[in-house]
């Protein structure tokens, strides 16, 4: 089951990045996990959050825009080569990565994944062993 992403564009301007995290703040949104690409004149922030709806509705009220997006959110462990293997995984599986972050846990390491298509890639992966997280099991960790 895959998880959904929060993606906002940013204008790239001072204290816009912290507008958007103040409103969530005030929703009692949790920000899991936080990526921000940019360019000269807008960023992209993706993120995982406690609650992916409300995240989307309240930063559209404020007028961000908003949408969430399907990924593949992994655990691993925190010992070298783990990362190497999962990714090995993919490559074995023939899944292209658009892009990846990472969080970590209390025990733990989380890899996101952004793939093409996040259903026959997460068909595939598990047909190898790999079980991606549910939104119910990321907003645990």
């Amino acid at each position: 089951m895959s998880v959904n992403q929060v993606s906002v564009f940013l204008e790239n301007k001072p204290g816009t990045l912290n507008k958007m995290t103040e409103i969530l703040a005030q929703h009692n949104i949790n920000i899991r996990a936080l990526s921000l690409a940019d360019t000269n004149d807008f960023g992209i922030v993706r993120m995982i959050v406690n609650d992916v709806y409300e995240a989307t509705n309240v930063l559209k009220e404020e007028n961000f825009v908003a949408t969430f997006t399907p990924v593949l959110a992994y655990k691993i462990s925190d010992e070298t080569g783990t990362l190497n293997n999962l990714l090995k995984a993919f490559t074995d599986a023939d899944v292209n990565i658009e892009y990846m972050y990472a969080f970590s846990g209390k025990k733990n390491a989380y890899m996101i994944f952004r793939v093409k298509d996040t259903k026959n890639a997460e068909s595939v992966l598990a047909s190898k062993g790999l079980k991606s997280l549910t939104q119910e099991e990321i907003a645990e960790v």
